[in-house]
């Protein structure tokens, strides 16, 4: 007999749905269940990827004697917190409160008009390692809620004013100024891993807003070492075994220090942003490594990931057959079984054994240098790299045997945009054609499927099902997205669809002081409302926000949106460089407004505009935007305005901070100015 989740589109919540647990969605009839039972909710957050949400439904949500529990004393509310972030951010910085620490399964007590009181993440079926069973913290719940109630709601009201006041850390108001972005660069150049490159111990995650951060920061500065720093981290990542070598794409984090061990969940979000940050080294670099795995990656999101109307899913599960990583991992006997005489080969690249690197079992990663393993096999590196191009398909087709982890199909509006923009920006830098169409296709897919009107958008659409409001991130995120659209086709309805984003984040997000809400100004009223300003996995809505307002001015001239984005941005102010790598995406957004900003018009016909624009585009830069015309009068960017041939053919019109220099049709002259 299925509950109340039988109707919900999201894959965790339908996970749940056969569950003996009497489950609510959130939503207003979990409240009145609550109040008018007299009864407190017990809420629990996680989402379909999530390993220990496994766990503890497999425990405790499937078992019928604690479900009695919960049922006879609890309204049961269960939230996906990839759908409901603000639900998720809420009630998980009340955990901290509560807790000193937070993680998925979220659990949390609350009283019935939803004010948190208690809380905590998973617990076990039985007590163990210093934690109480869930069934012991149910009934302690029940009792102090039948008898100590005045206690616990006075507690909740501190815990909510504490939330009211919870907007990240203290720090100082003031203009971010370049003194800031070199303290920030230089906190990431000394608190480094020197041997196992990123930051911090294990768990490990990829910082890929710090290192995207270190190589704008290069750029801008010449300085090698941010290079050296930025470039070890990629490195070391993309040889350990939190990149999948056999399928593409990274695992969410390193549950050690050197990148060996994965969490083998795969999120839609980590790798947009790895793969765009490795797209950039390569441009820097050139380095041959950095390209592979930029293109090995969107091409699984290609393969497995993508909607076949163009929207990309959420999330692939770490477990399959109920065992984390069995989908990934390889014993000997079984490389041998499917490579034979290359197997030996392999082995010796990938550090597979008999008695193996992980649990009896290995986890692939490239441990030794690969002129060192030609050096002891008498062979050169060519060689090598080329078997290793070889059986890379044939480990992949068998792998694809195996019974896969879960699929969560859901379609987020906002990871998407993360993704069309790694896919339009590596179709243009790499001249992968069917990159760019796979961008048009999922920016197609946000227009016809997850648009609202005057440019309001849904967060989440599965099997045809546009669910929820949207948050701040997800107009911020999408209108990054389409820019990178804009950018690299130069077709103006994804700069018009932008730029509409853009103006929703002015209208409905602005918080009147400075910055950004999480949630629009017409959301559902909740205990707070949420403003983030801490960058986690993913950009913080604000400093997304103040991203793509930057560039929207300098594509409109528009002094508003720069405006909002600098008022935005001293609300963190000079203090996010002593947290670097909890505002990273804050400080690339500061590297953009407080550096010099070269805004290029390129005009004229298709051909004659394509030698140009290959100068434009034959470096990354990062303070660069570019609108592409015909010359006539008839444009929809701003930039464009204003701007016509030379002599009867095409020019490019360069400025810096809308001075601009004369206009050239000279390729030479052209990287020139951009240089200067």
């Amino acid at each position: 007999m299925s509950n109340r989740l039988s109707d919900e589109s999201s894959p965790y919540l339908l996970q749940h749905k056969e569950n003996p647990v009497d489950w609510y969605p959130w939503g207003p009839e979990a409240m009145e269940a609550a109040r008018q039972t007299d009864r407190p909710i017990f809420l629990s957050v996680g989402y379909a990827a999530c390993h220990w949400c496994h766990v503890m439904e497999h425990e405790s949500f499937e078992d019928e004697a604690t479900a009695g529990v919960l049922n006879e004393h609890f309204v049961a509310v269960k939230v996906d917190r990839e759908e409901r972030p603000d639900i998720d951010q809420i009630y998980m910085s009340a955990v901290q409160i509560l807790t000193g620490h937070g993680g998925w399964p979220m659990s949390v007590f609350l009283t019935p008009d939803g004010r948190p009181f208690h809380g905590g993440t998973y617990f076990p079926p039985e007590p163990r390692h210093g934690l109480p069973s869930f069934t012991q913290v149910l009934e302690a719940v029940h009792e102090a809620w039948t008898n100590r109630r005045s206690e616990l709601v006075s507690g909740a009201d501190r815990i909510v004013d504490g939330l009211d006041g919870d907007h990240g850390l203290d720090l100082p108001t003031a203009p971010v100024e370049e003194d800031d972005l070199m303290l920030a660069s230089q906190g990431l150049a000394n608190t480094q891993d020197m041997t196992n490159g990123g930051w911090g111990a294990a768990p490990k995650f990829p910082q890929s807003m710090a290192i995207e951060f270190l190589l704008r920061r290069h750029l801008a500065t010449g300085e090698q070492l941010l290079l050296d720093v930025a470039d070890r981290a990629l490195s070391k990542m993309a040889r350990g075994g939190i990149y999948d070598h056999v399928g593409g794409g990274f695992h969410r984090y390193s549950v050690d220090a050197t990148w060996h061990v994965p969490h083998f969940e795969k999120m839609l979000y980590d790798n947009s942003q790895l793969a765009r940050v490795y797209l950039h080294a390569w441009q820097i670099t050139l380095n041959p490594e950095y390209r592979r795995v930029v293109e090995e990656t969107l091409d699984w999101v290609q393969r497995e990931m993508t909607h076949s109307t163009g929207g990309f899913f959420s999330t692939l599960d770490a477990d399959s057959e109920g065992v984390e990583g069995r989908f990934y991992v390889w014993s000997a006997d079984e490389l041998a079984e499917v490579l034979g005489e290359e197997a030996d080969l392999v082995a010796d690249v990938f550090d597979v054994s008999k008695q193996g690197n992980w649990e009896g079992t290995n986890v692939l990663r490239r441990f030794r240098d690969l002129d060192v393993i030609s050096y002891s096999r008498q062979t050169d590196v060519a060689a090598i790299g080329s078997t290793l191009r070889s059986v890379r398909p044939v480990l992949l087709n068998h792998r694809e045997r195996r019974v896969r982890p879960a699929l969560d199909n859901k379609i987020i509006a906002s990871w998407n945009g993360l993704m069309i923009a790694a896919f339009a920006e590596a179709g243009r830098v790499l001249k992968r054609e069917d990159y760019v169409q796979t961008a048009e296709a999922a920016g197609e897919f946000c227009r016809r499927e997850l648009w609202r009107e005057d440019d309001r958008l849904w967060r989440t659409w599965k099997d045809g099902r546009p669910t929820l409001n949207a948050y701040l991130e997800d107009y911020a995120y999408l209108a990054e997205g389409l820019i990178e659209l804009y950018q690299t086709t130069f077709h103006d309805q994804w700069f018009v669809a932008a730029r509409g984003l853009c103006d929703v984040i002015l209208h409905q997000f602005q918080d009147g002081e400075g910055g950004f809400y999480d949630t629009s100004h017409d959301h559902e009223e909740l205990v707070t409302r949420p403003r983030d300003v801490q960058d986690n996995a993913t950009p913080s809505g604000g400093a997304m926000a103040a991203t793509v307002l930057g560039r929207m001015h300098a594509l409109t001239g528009e002094a508003n949106y720069r405006t909002v984005a600098e008022t935005a941005l001293a609300t963190v102010g000079p203090g996010a460089a002593r947290y670097p790598t909890a505002f990273a995406q804050w400080l690339s957004a500061a590297d953009f407004l407080v550096g010099k900003v070269t805004e290029v018009a390129v005009v004229g016909t298709p051909s004659e505009r394509e030698l140009l624009l290959e100068v434009v585009r034959e470096t990354y830069r990062p303070r660069c935007v570019v609108a592409v015309g015909t010359g006539s009068d008839d444009v929809q960017v701003p930039l464009l305005h204003d701007r016509g041939l030379l002599d009867g053919g095409a020019a490019v019109y360069v400025c810096h901070g809308f001075e601009c220099d004369l206009p050239t049709a000279d390729p030479d002259h052209v990287r020139e100015l951009l240089n200067a």
